[in-house]
Protein backbone atom coordinates (compact mmCIF):
# COMPACT_ATOMS: atom_id res chain seq x y z
CA UNK A 1 0.00 0.00 0.00
CA UNK A 2 1.41 3.36 -1.01
CA UNK A 3 0.51 6.44 0.94
CA UNK A 4 1.59 10.03 0.98
CA UNK A 5 1.18 12.84 3.47
CA UNK A 6 -1.08 15.63 2.22
CA UNK A 7 -0.22 19.12 3.42
CA UNK A 8 -2.16 22.34 3.16
CA UNK A 9 -0.57 25.63 4.10
CA UNK A 10 2.55 23.76 5.20
CA UNK A 11 0.67 21.62 7.72
CA UNK A 12 -0.21 17.92 7.36
CA UNK A 13 -3.99 17.51 7.08
CA UNK A 14 -4.23 13.85 6.08
CA UNK A 15 -2.87 11.05 3.97
CA UNK A 16 -3.72 9.75 0.52
CA UNK A 17 -3.77 5.98 0.07
CA UNK A 18 -3.70 4.30 -3.35
CA UNK A 19 -6.82 2.23 -3.89
CA UNK A 20 -8.09 0.80 -7.19
CA UNK A 21 -6.24 3.38 -9.28
CA UNK A 22 -7.49 6.32 -7.20
CA UNK A 23 -6.33 8.13 -4.09
CA UNK A 24 -8.50 7.78 -1.00
CA UNK A 25 -8.12 10.71 1.41
CA UNK A 26 -7.91 9.99 5.12
CA UNK A 27 -8.30 13.21 7.08
CA UNK A 28 -6.37 13.75 10.31
CA UNK A 29 -7.42 17.36 10.93
CA UNK A 30 -10.95 18.43 11.85
CA UNK A 31 -11.17 21.27 9.31
CA UNK A 32 -10.96 18.77 6.41
CA UNK A 33 -12.98 15.94 7.96
CA UNK A 34 -15.81 16.45 5.43
CA UNK A 35 -13.43 15.18 2.73
CA UNK A 36 -12.52 12.04 4.68
CA UNK A 37 -12.82 8.85 2.62
CA UNK A 38 -13.36 10.74 -0.67
CA UNK A 39 -11.53 9.44 -3.73
CA UNK A 40 -9.52 11.58 -6.16
CA UNK A 41 -7.69 10.89 -9.42
CA UNK A 42 -4.53 12.81 -8.49
CA UNK A 43 -2.88 14.46 -5.51
CA UNK A 44 -3.32 17.80 -7.28
CA UNK A 45 -7.08 17.22 -7.53
CA UNK A 46 -7.16 16.35 -3.83
CA UNK A 47 -5.22 19.45 -2.82
CA UNK A 48 -7.50 21.64 -4.96
CA UNK A 49 -10.55 20.11 -3.25
CA UNK A 50 -9.01 20.83 0.15
CA UNK A 51 -8.37 24.45 -0.85
CA UNK A 52 -11.96 24.90 -2.08
CA UNK A 53 -13.32 23.27 1.06
CA UNK A 54 -11.27 25.39 3.45
CA UNK A 55 -11.99 28.62 1.57
CA UNK A 56 -15.74 27.95 1.57
CA UNK A 57 -16.00 26.73 5.18
CA UNK A 58 -17.91 28.75 7.70
CA UNK A 59 -15.88 29.78 10.77
CA UNK A 60 -16.63 27.82 13.92
CA UNK A 61 -18.16 29.65 16.86
CA UNK A 62 -16.04 29.72 19.98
Amino acid sequence: MQRQVIEFGGLPVGIAVSENGKLRFIAVKFHVIDLDNEQFSTAGELKAAIGRHINSAQPLAA
